[in-house]
């Protein structure tokens, strides 16, 4: 059993796009992850997201250590997850982009917290850092929920992503 103290030996055999074209048949939904700096909304897209414990409550995202809006989230304690709605596309590929003012025509309210909520977002998850683990090319970080709106608010459908493509449920799915 591998644990945080004695990491796994990998193979360094395995093609990167291969194994991004692998794991790309496994659907997922798509967040924004959001914080604020001192007033400044932050956020950044991220499909890497889950939930993690029930008692206490935790959930889970994933970014990669190159990321330049992360720190400043991570220096702030605190962020929101954003579930986005299927409609949410261009959302999606705004917030995907670096160097640009991801925030453009974008319609947001903050938490209690002061975290933005993207306006549509399917559900939103209003969090503080919790832990935080190196892993490979990326961080780890699991965010203890203080508040959060249930998925009863929207009849809309999330969006997905699917071999390299945006994708909805269809009715009947």
């Amino acid at each position: 059993m591998n644990t945080a103290t004695q990491p796994a030996k990998h193979s360094s055999s395995i093609d990167p796009r291969h194994f991004r074209d692998t794991l790309g048949h496994y659907a997922s939904g798509l967040t924004i992850i959001t914080g604020d700096d001192n007033g400044e909304p932050l956020g950044f897209t991220c499909q890497s997201f889950y939930s993690v414990s029930v008692e206490p409550p935790l959930i889970s995202f994933s970014v990669m250590k190159t990321s330049t809006t992360y720190p400043r989230i991570r220096e702030t304690g605190k962020f929101a997850v954003n579930v986005l709605a299927h409609h949410q596309h261009a959302v999606a590929n705004q917030f995907a982009r670096s160097g640009t003012d991801k925030w453009v025509g974008i319609t947001w309210n903050p938490t209690a917290g002061g975290n933005p909520i993207l306006a549509d977002s399917l559900i939103w998850i209003d969090c503080t850092i919790h832990a935080e683990y190196e892993a490979g090319d990326h961080f780890i970080v699991v965010g203890a929920v203080n508040e959060l709106i249930s998925s009863e608010r929207h009849q809309l459908e999330p969006l997905l992503f699917f071999k390299g493509q945006y994708r909805h449920l269809k009715n009947g799915d």
